[in-house]
């Protein structure tokens, strides 16, 4: 990676304040960049913000003036932008998810053309395992045929295309991190995405814990840490993994029952309560196909171009995210919730 101007390089974050971008920002801050975070408002945390040779941005990425602006001069643009929201399941097909989700893509390919010239942008983008679909196996490695299920996926492949596309075109330098399931909490966040922080917040609360299963589902999961690291390597790697996707992953496949059912323990030995039951629920009209296939991720090809690998463990990435959740509940100032 090197910087169009001699000086480190430039490296600009889309949505710095988000679970992820947290995490990549606090761990980019730490690296020999200079740092530019973009956000639709929200301040990154404190320790980033205001760490040195980093610069706050605030812009409209489906705005593409504003997108111009807020990239210019960028070395590497990591785009971590998605919109999430759906009328009842975060997977929906709105206009507003397609604009972000596919729109943006577009937009910082076309933004990011270099003239005469000039160079390619590296553009790391995060993606989703789940793009690939239903695979005759659990275990996937990146090589299987794309069949997304659903609209969020197809929209992330949609993206993935653009960005590969440019890329042949020489427009940019593409990179395609996908991601599996992502847990914990980011630095100087006390909020969290997914199905683990959702069953933490219901055990917190002493509710249930609830699958739409038997429990037997497999599920690759994560640490935020981990895969801000992973950006890392995929910065320091770019001329060697540009042009293609590469699966991030631990490796592992655990069943979602036995993780609720530590969850709940994690949860009463911080509480001084019994562990709430864990309980197989019917599932919602809105649940996909891909809410019942298990998954594990072989990230070995990621691995063995970067050397990354997870320093985490599943037990420590629950317990860093139960520990995080119930401190937040602890030290909320209003509402119920469990004391020591």
């Amino acid at each position: 990676m090197n910087a169009q101007d001699g000086k480190r390089p430039l490296v600009t974050v889309l949505g710095a304040s988000g679970f992820i971008g947290s995490a990549v920002a606090a761990e980019l801050v730490r690296r020999p960049v200079r740092l530019r975070l973009v956000t639709r408002g929200h301040r990154p945390p404190a320790a980033v913000a205001d760490a040195k040779d980093v610069e706050l941005r605030t812009a409209d990425a489906t705005d593409p003036a504003a997108l111009a602006a807020a990239v210019d001069g960028s070395d590497v643009v990591v785009h971590l932008l998605a919109d999430l929201s759906g009328d009842i399941n975060w997977r929906g097909a709105d206009p507003v998810a397609e604009r972000v989700n596919v729109g943006t893509m577009r937009h910082l390919t076309d933004v990011l053309r270099p003239g005469p010239g000039g160079r390619p942008v590296t553009v790391i983008y995060a993606g989703a395992a789940s793009q690939v679909g239903l695979t005759a196996a659990p275990r996937i490695d990146g090589s299987e045929p794309d069949e997304p299920q659903g609209a969020y996926d197809r929209q992330k492949l949609a993206a993935q295309r653009v960005l590969e596309q440019a890329t042949r075109a020489g427009d940019v330098h593409g990179i395609t991190l996908r991601l599996p399931t992502v847990i914990g909490c980011a630095p100087g966040r006390t909020t969290s995405k997914g199905v683990v922080a959702a069953m933490t917040k219901r055990a917190l609360a002493g509710e249930p814990i609830t699958m739409w299963h038997d429990g037997t589902v497999l599920r690759d999961l994560l640490h935020v840490d981990d895969v801000a690291r992973a950006f890392a390597a995929a910065l320091e790697h770019g001329h060697e993994l540009v042009g293609r996707h590469w699966l991030i992953g631990s490796g592992h496949g655990e069943p979602l029952g036995a993780v609720f059912r530590r969850i709940a323990d994690l949860v009463a030995e911080r509480t001084g309560r019994p562990p709430v039951p864990v309980l197989t629920v019917d599932p919602p009209e809105y649940a996909e196909l891909a809410d019942f296939h298990s998954v594990e991720i072989d990230a070995s090809a990621f691995r063995g171009v970067t050397g990354w690998q997870p320093r985490l463990t599943l037990d420590q990435a629950l317990e860093r995210t139960v520990d995080a959740l119930y401190r937040h509940t602890v030290d909320a100032p209003e509402g119920p919730g469990p004391r020591p």
